[in-house]
């Protein structure tokens, strides 16, 4: 796709946010009518997630040549990874306790959600290890459980490697799978203007009249504004980090910007992977660093919901009139950042982590119940901010591998 229809496809993409932003305020539930067509979209990106990751690992591994190099961008893959959630942490911690969105916040008539808790105490972290292999490929594939597939893909690369000019075929056979699924990807996104306007209208249709939604966020309109902010501040803080490490102008957040709306639709960067893949190709971005930073990505590398983890165990415990000292609040930071890296796989894994978060704290469980109203709405803007993440983190990836090979 050139520039020239990638910009075209952005601005009528735009125009689909805005359009459904529009019919799904004024119209309210008769927009539910129009969410089909995102469903559609939704479909067919998630379609093509499985093919394309495999496909694009495997042959990202076997482009390397020498399978050590593999070390060292894992190496660089994963620290950048944990600098970043890292910091998005703090950023949530500091953006809390300036606004203190929690004082005030009446906790009355709060029930523990029951089946996200079970969830949580039916999963510990050695489960999250164990969902890291899985026993049937084909099922993890079913239920898009990708970090398995991952885990196989790269292995099975390293041996298609590993057999030099036996495995030529194999590579080659990859490579051009690879390069048939980013064609069908390109295809797929001119329906994406009508796909998002499809999303975003039946999103705001299903919330009810307007009425409702906005007495919905302003029951906690305080908390929306941090972690809003916090978002904010965090995605500067990613084009900061591509500016000065990456050596990459804004031009590429424009170029990238397609993958970073379409996850505000999606609410998953993991149906979003196709596009970000698509976008960081045009964007110039090594396909070494492309096909195994961004599907590792849209797997572990979740800046913005481990910021929203951070801010919103702070808000649950100021509304509940506890005070959280430096010691609890830097257990929040280190158990925020490895459970938002190390949540693939677990079916409602924003909310179950949180659960971790709350208990690991003592936080009262039944404070989720205050986020539940918003969290369908804000976990738009964190995935946008994910999925920011991992391009930015493609692109640092890059300029290591144009600096070492």
């Amino acid at each position: 796709m050139n520039e020239r229809h990638s910009l075209g496809l952005l601005v009528f993409i735009l125009i689909g946010v805005v359009a459904g932003l529009f019919v799904g305020w004024y119209w309210g539930a008769a927009a539910v009518g129009v969410a089909w067509l995102g469903k559609l979209f939704l479909n067919t990106l998630s379609m093509l997630v499985i093919p394309l990751l495999v496909s694009a690992v495997i042959s990202g591994v076997t482009s390397l040549g020498d399978v050590r190099h593999l070390g060292r961008l894992s190496a660089v893959t994963v620290v950048y990874y944990f600098v970043t959630v890292f910091i998005a942490v703090l950023i949530g911690l500091f953006m809390v306790n300036l606004i203190q969105p929690g004082v005030g916040v009446s906790t009355a008539g709060l029930e523990q959600p029951d089946d996200v808790i079970r969830a949580a105490q039916e999963r510990g972290f050695e489960d999250i290890l164990l969902s890291m292999i899985a026993p049937n490929l084909i099922g993890a594939a079913a239920e898009t459980n990708l970090l398995p597939l991952i885990i196989w893909s790269v292995a099975f690369g390293i041996a298609i490697a590993s057999l030099g000019r036996k495995g030529l075929p194999a590579a080659r056979f990859f490579e051009s799978f690879n390069e048939g699924m980013m064609l069908l990807v390109s295809w797929v996104m001119y329906f994406a203007p009508i796909g998002v306007f499809g999303l975003i209208a039946g999103m705001f249709g299903a919330a009810g009249s307007t009425e409702a939604f906005v007495e919905k966020i302003s029951a906690v309109g305080l908390h929306v504004v941090t972690v809003l902010s916090g978002l904010g501040v965090h995605f500067i803080v990613l084009a900061a980090i591509l500016l000065l490490v990456a050596g990459r102008s804004l031009t590429y957040l424009v170029t990238m910007l397609r993958a970073v709306v379409t996850a505000f639709a999606t609410a998953s960067s993991t149906a979003t992977l196709p596009l970000t893949i698509q976008c960081a190709k045009e964007a110039g971005i090594d396909e070494r660093s492309r096909r195994f930073v961004l599907p590792l990505g849209s797997t572990i590398n979740m800046d913005g919901t481990a910021l929203y983890e951070a801010a919103a165990a702070m808000f649950i415990a100021q509304a509940y009139g506890l005070e959280l000292g430096l010691g609890q609040q830097a257990v929040i930071v280190v158990t925020a950042t490895l459970a938002a890296i190390g949540a693939a796989g677990i079916p409602q894994a924003g909310l179950v982590t949180m659960i971790i978060v709350l208990q690991v704290v003592g936080l009262p469980l039944e404070g989720i119940g205050l986020l539940l109203a918003v969290d369908w709405f804000l976990d738009r803007f964190r995935t946008s901010v994910n999925v920011w993440g991992d391009a930015v983190g493609a692109a640092v990836v890059h300029r290591y591998l144009e600096k070492r090979f």
